[in-house]
């Protein structure tokens, strides 16, 4: 990475669709040195696919996290909600003291302050990062709510080369639980629509459901709505299964019942299953 201490090095732990989303926007900025490390690098049959999406967008590849985050300013984890604690007490292993660990992952609030102890541990600062749209269309411009003592230098920072960071609290938790809060709503409506269009389709009846859920909300084009919720549990199930059983955690850690989020999460996962 450049040595020139104008440059800010963001290392990238996880490069899937949000990192390189993440990265088609931050490409050419000169401003910028990237790297990154992702899991797919040790599955052989997906390492040369995985390499290549970082050469194509000036990321540098490294053999491990370590190394891709050896003199990395910020450390973006983009990995799932299953994996996020673990590859942040991974983290603590080998970042230094000063170095910001940017949890993007969609995890409940305790899940967000173990991990953070961890880091806390080894002299790095963890900041939360809730992600409040898809990311597919507005790539670094989407919404994100910061949390931690040094949320509002991350936006600032972040912000600078694109970014859309709303420091909310100092505290780690508060982000989460606002993004997850949302979440119960959105996946919750995704699978519900599923299974309407499904069972209303197999009963022949689904132009007299559209119609009347028309009439009660007549600003939604139900048909497009069922295919739209229909294709991002298809592609996105497995992760938004993963975030509904956040939503769970975080439910019970409330004293509230977690049985109807934990439901959610058991359709989302059928749903990914079944359109694989």
């Amino acid at each position: 990475m450049s040595a020139d201490r104008n440059t800010l090095r963001i290392a990238f732990i996880g490069f899937g669709e949000v990192g390189r989303r993440f990265a088609d926007d931050l490409r050419g900025n000169p401003a910028l040195a990237l790297s990154t490390f992702d899991i797919l690098r040790n599955d052989a049959a997906k390492r040369d696919v995985y390499e290549l999406a970082a050469a194509e967008r000036n990321v540098t590849a490294k053999e491990n996290a370590a190394a891709a985050c050896e003199g990395a300013h910020l450390v973006i984890s983009a990995v799932t909600a299953a994996a996020a604690e673990n590859v942040a007490e991974e983290a603590a292993g080998f970042l230094q003291r000063g170095q910001i660990f940017f949890d993007i992952n969609s995890a409940a609030p305790s899940t967000r302050q173990r991990a953070s102890a961890h880091l806390l541990k080894a002299g790095a600062d963890y900041v939360e990062g809730a992600v409040m749209a898809p990311v597919k269309k507005p790539g670094i411009r989407v919404p994100i709510l910061g949390g931690g003592p040094r949320a509002e230098e991350i936006a600032e920072r972040l912000n600078a080369v694109g970014f859309n960071i709303k420091p909310v609290s100092q505290e780690i938790g508060h982000a989460s639980a606002t993004k997850l809060c949302r979440s119960i709503i959105i996946k919750g409506l995704e699978a519900l629509l599923v299974d309407c269009a499904k069972a209303s389709e197999h009963a022949g009846v689904q132009e007299s459901v559209f119609a009347s859920l028309k009439e009660t909300f007549p600003s939604i084009d139900w048909h497009a709505l069922a295919e739209d919720m229909k294709e991002r549990v298809a592609t996105h199930g497995k992760r938004r299964s993963e975030e509904m059983r956040e939503a769970g955690e975080m439910l019970a850690d409330f004293g509230f019942d977690a049985e109807l989020a934990l439901a959610v999460a058991n359709a989302q996962a059928r749903g990914a299953k079944r359109n694989a």
